[in-house]
């Protein structure tokens, strides 16, 4: 029964991992890539993981599994977050078809700063 279970994580793991990289190769901009790459790398890693902890089957094991699991489910969205601010405030540019830009007009280049309509809607009518 366990060689079931580790085949079948072993298996999803490696094609989210697989479904990553084709995103990475695929998708048309840097936002998009940070998308793809954080959700179905971190699955895959995740799934590719737990088959090595039932594999083994140790305690020390499936402890240290678990901690780099939950390390990566921590550091993996914060790292795509400062990518793409990053990527953001240096001026990469959208994918020609993209909708809109959520951001436009709420950032400030010199301080990097950013602000909501909400805070500057209120800073108007405070203002008046």
């Amino acid at each position: 029964m366990s060689d079931v279970l580790i085949a079948i994580f072993a298996t999803l793991g490696t094609i989210f991992v697989f479904l990553a990289a084709v995103g990475l190769v695929r998708m048309p901009d840097t936002y998009l890539r940070i998308s793809v790459t954080t959700k179905a790398a971190t699955l895959g890693i995740g799934l590719i993981l737990i088959a090595a902890a039932i594999y083994f089957n140790e305690l020390s094991i499936t402890s240290r599994v678990l901690a780099i699991i939950l390390f990566i489910f921590l550091t993996a969205p914060v790292g795509a977050h400062l990518i793409g601010r990053a990527s953001y405030f240096t001026g990469v540019k959208l994918w020609k078809k993209s909708v809109m830009d959520d951001l436009e007009g709420k950032y400030k280049k010199t301080t990097h700063k950013l602000s909501s309509e909400d805070s500057n809607e209120k800073q108007e009518d405070v203002k008046k």
